[in-house]
């Protein structure tokens, strides 16, 4: 790794505070929340919001949402905040997603940009020959928000598609918290095809969906407002957070199983420091090597159609009972049960 870090971390300043976190001010504001409390510890007064030049970091960002959400207290907040995130209001970035030329390029557009559109939870976008499933990844160490956050972005994508192509779309929803009290804030804002307590939080489409041409799309100036976004993120600094290079840095060596050593020095830390800051992003590196294992576990269950065997064997594992107990204990159901819950047979 080069000397000077390639990635932002919880306490980075990168995000606009005019962009993101004005739209969730807004919304509370809107419902005549005093600004003053919902800025209380987050060290930005209202003015800085308005000079539209402020950044913030993921800690401040998490510690507005925090004050919005106890201050709100509505079932619908997380909702109303995620249908107002996208194309959302980002320059060149929001041009280039509204401009696309189909759902796939602007759901590839939002992983590509996402330290501009999702700096929060990182949104991943899998293929296979029938299915597009999309499923996000903490960044920034969002804790007890993740839910809000979660929630946020799945409307966030919802509702851009449905803008870019005209109509609402047969989304299957997977989500790995029990239902919810508020459930009928789902089915207004997302749909009823839900599905709770499953292995994965993540929003499944049929494929064809995403080809299609959409009819706003315009080639020329979508292809110049990515390159001006694309050059917005290489002045801004890092692209990705310091959980986004170590899961990436994970899937290239996920056939080695391999160590905390390892990885330390891999970022030039040592093992103490590199503990230190992934503890300051609310996680540990056992809990990102098991993200990273089930990630590729269910690439090589849905789009490889590999077993149980050779799932395990992929994987380092010693043997299938050893992968199916750890399995299990990553998501609280065996091997056999994902298919039928990705098929939503469950």
């Amino acid at each position: 790794m080069a000397s000077k870090p390639d990635w932002y971390e919880r306490d980075s300043r990168f995000i606009a505070a005019h962009q993101q976190p004005a739209c969730l001010i807004d919304l509370c504001l809107s419902r005549g929340i005093d600004s003053h409390r919902l800025l209380r510890g987050t060290g930005l007064f209202h003015a800085d919001i308005l000079a539209g030049n402020t950044l913030i970091s993921p800690e401040q960002f998490l510690l507005l949402i925090d004050n919005a959400q106890r201050l709100l207290g509505a079932d619908d907040s997380s909702f109303l905040f995620g249908q107002r995130l996208l194309p959302g209001h980002h320059g060149a970035a929001s041009q280039a997603l509204a401009l696309a030329g189909n759902l796939q390029q602007a759901l590839e557009l939002l992983g590509e940009l996402r330290a501009l559109l999702a700096p929060l939870l990182s949104p991943r976008l899998l293929l296979d020959e029938h299915y597009a499933y999309v499923y996000w990844l903490d960044s920034c160490g969002a804790g007890v928000q993740q839910r809000f956050l979660l929630e946020a972005s799945i409307t966030a994508v919802v509702a851009l598609a449905r803008q870019l192509c005209g109509e609402r779309l047969p989304w299957q929803f997977h989500f790995t918290h029990a239902q919810p009290r508020y459930v009928e804030q789902y089915w207004v804002h997302l749909g009823e095809d839900l599905h709770f307590n499953s292995p994965y939080n993540l929003l499944r489409l049929p494929r064809h969906y995403l080809t299609r041409a959409l009819p706003q799309a315009a080639l020329t100036t979508a292809l110049v407002a990515c390159q001006q976004a694309r050059e917005q993120l290489l002045a801004n600094g890092p692209r990705a957070s310091l959980l986004d290079c170590l899961q990436r840095w994970l899937l290239r060596h996920v056939r080695e199983a391999p160590s905390l050593e390892r990885a330390a020095a891999a970022f030039a830390m040592s093992p103490a420091t590199f503990k230190r800051k992934l503890h300051k992003h609310a996680t540990s590196y056992q809990q990102q090597h098991d993200q990273v294992r089930l990630q590729v576990a269910l690439y090589l269950y849905q789009v490889k159609g590999y077993s149980n065997d050779q799932v395990a064997s992929h994987l380092h594992f010693h043997d299938a009972t050893n992968f199916r107990r750890s399995f299990k204990r990553w998501t609280g159901v065996p091997p056999s049960a994902l298919r039928r819950w990705l098929t939503g047979e469950v």
